[in-house]
């Protein structure tokens, strides 16, 4: 390497040697008992890394993680980032296929996984027919089994000297798989230079600093807690409570024990926050700085949560993987005035709203939002006919649909796929949503296209009522009657006791619709 090319390199490995220089002693991790400083978790991190180089790891060849949040698995995503190694983490509520696709697909060389995932992952390993080099079992105290070499046994007497790796901040780091609401995932490649650079705009952009108390729940394959929570406060040298999953009770139990001060939540968590009777028993006060992403909140949601934690500060990211995955912001002066806005471009980001063709829309017209940013992925893995697409005429195209207004903010209306056309009318399915959350008796709601002879597409509500309300799919036929245009109000609505949904928080719609794509029929 080019003596000036180390000299100027930033990768995640230097931002987590950085901290370590910095605050040593400060507790970077805490997972259940066990509590790392910045001093033992770089040296752990070190130990993992230098394993993988003497197990042969070569510099661009995937290792894949699948497991629930844990210590070793932040160990692992620092560590490989210093080996050089590709990082490919994978949704654990996937399925054999699922996983065995992504193996395939990525040609993973190691794979580190907990004992629980162990089964799927080894059939996966053989429908997949490929033959990693390096099998680790993590998150959990095991014993040797065949192949499978406990994590911490494997690292434990390795050397923790800095690994002296040639790498460059385009070097892709990771590669995240797309959440899978479309047929077959696609492999987004982040290099350094862009991880980073998102790291930038979210510690601005989120009013994030050394001294928070960071409590990271939702899981860690995604690129939201990722990228936009343990990265930055590793990046700054905050402190950070892991937790395994992502359930009601712990966390408010954690933010009270913990004195967190930061906590993210997709909008279907912060809902379950508040109807857990813990909500009003817990200390809370600490809580300061609240986020949401992966959906819109629902206005009268934000209501309740600005009524119910005073103190705190509220902040929508609204993104996605190929991002890093911040895009824009909503911050915590503009959440009332422009309730149910995504915000304004991050820091490193600029956002336009196209139609069709890439031209830009007037203010106030939905078209595709799009982006040009660095953050932005390099590419999608072994893809290049959907890379060109995603990357046509210079900017990202999100696949979400917006309107930006005259002071700039964008509202996010619908996903392309998800708006439904009706009669001849387009309508955006958000629009007949927030309407539905007014309903004092509606917990959640997820609205859909449905076929029909005769519209062509059905507006359908999908609808859980809150826990102890009793109502009525004529009631809420009614109820959206008397307050949405004619063309706009539901011709169905179906009660659930729940919505399906991916682990980052969004509600699959795609099963949605097939699972009533005959209603119409039926009735």
């Amino acid at each position: 390497m080019i003596e000036s090319q180390r000299v100027r390199r930033n990768t995640l490995g230097d931002i987590l040697r950085r901290s370590h220089g910095r605050f040593p002693d400060k507790v970077a991790l805490q997972f259940e008992e066990e509590a790392l400083t910045y001093r033992q978790f770089d040296h752990l991190v070190n130990q993992t890394a230098n394993v993988l180089m003497e197990k042969g790891l070569q510099k661009g060849e995937r290792l894949a993680v699948l497991s629930r949040n844990s210590l070793d698995f932040a160990i692992v995503t620092f560590a490989s980032a210093k080996a050089g190694v590709i990082l490919v983490p994978i949704n654990f509520m996937l399925n054999t296929e699922d996983v065995a696709y992504i193996l395939a697909h990525s040609e993973v060389s190691a794979c580190f996984v907990s004992p629980e995932f162990q089964g799927v992952a080894q059939s996966a390993i053989e429908q997949a027919a490929i033959s990693p080099r390096l099998l680790s079992l993590i998150s959990r105290p095991a014993a040797p089994e065949g192949e499978w070499l406990p994590f911490r046994d494997m690292i434990a007497h390795a050397q923790a000297h800095e690994p002296e790796v040639e790498l460059s901040d385009d070097d892709v780091a990771q590669i995240l798989y797309t959440s899978g609401t479309e047929s077959k995932p696609k492999g987004v490649m982040l290099p350094h230079k862009s991880i980073i650079s998102e790291y930038v705009s979210t510690i601005i952009e989120g009013n994030m600093t050394s001294e928070d108390v960071a409590i990271h729940a939702l899981p860690l394959f995604h690129s939201a807690q990722l990228h936009c929570f343990l990265g930055p406060y590793i990046y700054l040298g905050g402190s950070g409570i892991i937790l395994e999953q992502a359930t009601p009770d712990l966390m408010l139990q954690t933010v009270e024990t913990f004195k967190a001060t930061q906590l993210f939540c997709p909008p279907t968590v912060w809902i379950a926050l508040l109807r857990s009777p813990a909500f009003s028993s817990r200390n809370l006060t600490s809580l300061k700085k609240c986020y949401y992403g992966a959906a819109i909140m629902p206005v009268e949601i934000l209501k309740e949560l600005n009524q119910r934690l005073p103190d705190a500060q509220f902040y929508n990211f609204y993104g996605q993987t190929e991002v890093a995955p911040l895009a824009t912001v909503l911050k915590p002066n503009e959440q009332i005035r422009k309730a149910g806005s995504a915000g304004k471009p991050a820091l490193n980001v600029e956002t336009k709203i196209v139609d069709d063709e890439g031209q830009e829309v007037p203010r106030g017209s939905i078209g595709e939002i799009v982006h040009r940013t660095s953050h932005a992925m390099l590419g999608y893995f072994r893809d290049e006919e959907k890379t060109r697409a995603a990357f046509n005429g210079g900017w990202f195209h999100s696949g979400d649909l917006g309107i930006m207004d005259e002071e700039g903010f964008i509202t996010v209306v619908d996903r392309k796929k998800d708006m439904i056309k009706s009669g001849g009318e387009n309508i955006a399915s958000r629009e007949v949503e927030e309407l539905i959350y007014q309903h004092p008796k509606v917990s959640e709601v997820a609205v859909i296209g449905i076929p029909h002879p005769y519209w062509i597409e059905a507006v359908t509500a999908v609808v859980v009522p809150k826990s102890g309300e009793a109502v009525t799919a004529e009631e809420l036929l009614g109820f959206c009657k008397d307050r949405l245009s004619s063309f706009k109000a539901p011709k169905y609505v179906v009660i659930a006791e729940n919505l399906p949904r991916n682990p980052s928080g969004k509600i699959l719609k795609r099963e949605l619709r097939l699972r009533y794509e005959i209603l119409a029929t039926q009735s």
